[in-house]
């Protein structure tokens, strides 16, 4: 199955639901989880340090360092199965990247709270693919200016082995989060794959 476009106002988006068998996913998704070296580190959110509510990696080329939430992210090396990843992503979605940012939500009481990526280091039209494994969970997307749009917010299933990419004006136009949830039977891993100019 290819990436079907998904209808909203002044973003890009476009989803395949199956880019991964589910064998694959499954696959991974123990590989990942066993062998990348997880972070859990503290942001800065409103004045205050927290700790993220999910663990976390960087890994990219060499200089593809990455910096949000008072973070500065030096990144690890490609593992094969990262740059495996990466070969294929590119090749589904004709973009390139350098670098990856790996969320490991371990339950479902952990989270990611409204934000978009639009740090400067992204570019102003950044193309981001992100690869879910584990898990289903609801992907939630806002408008930033709720004023000036008729639109209101959206939720995307986001099953194991499904790619969703994010491109065009998407970043700076629409806010995205990942809500917790009490109906998730296991963790999620999330890959998001970025070009850091």
């Amino acid at each position: 199955m290819a990436l079907t476009s998904i209808a909203l106002p002044n973003a890009e988006l476009a989803l395949d639901s199956t880019f991964l068998s589910p064998a694959e996913a499954q696959a991974l998704l123990t590989e990942l989880t066993d062998t990348i070296p997880w972070k859990h580190e503290a942001i800065k959110l409103f004045g205050k340090e927290v700790l993220q509510p999910r663990l976390t990696a960087w890994h990219g080329d060499p200089g593809a360092s990455y910096r949000y939430s008072g973070l500065q992210l030096t990144p690890q090396p490609w593992t094969p199965a990262l740059q495996q990843l990466r070969q294929r992503v590119e090749a589904a979605t004709g973009a390139q990247f350098n670098s990856v940012l790996l969320n490991l939500y371990r339950t479902g009481q952990d989270s990611m709270g409204w934000h978009a990526d639009n740090e400067p280091e992204l570019g102003p039209r950044p193309v981001i693919a992100s690869l879910s494994l584990g898990a289903t969970r609801t992907f939630r997307l806002k408008p930033r200016d709720p004023l000036h749009t008729s639109h209101k917010s959206i939720s995307l299933e986001l099953p194991s082995g499904s790619l969703l990419l994010m491109s065009g004006p998407t970043q700076q136009h629409w806010l995205h989060a990942l809500p917790k949830t009490t109906r998730v039977p296991g963790p999620r891993l999330n890959l998001t794959f970025r070009l850091v100019r």
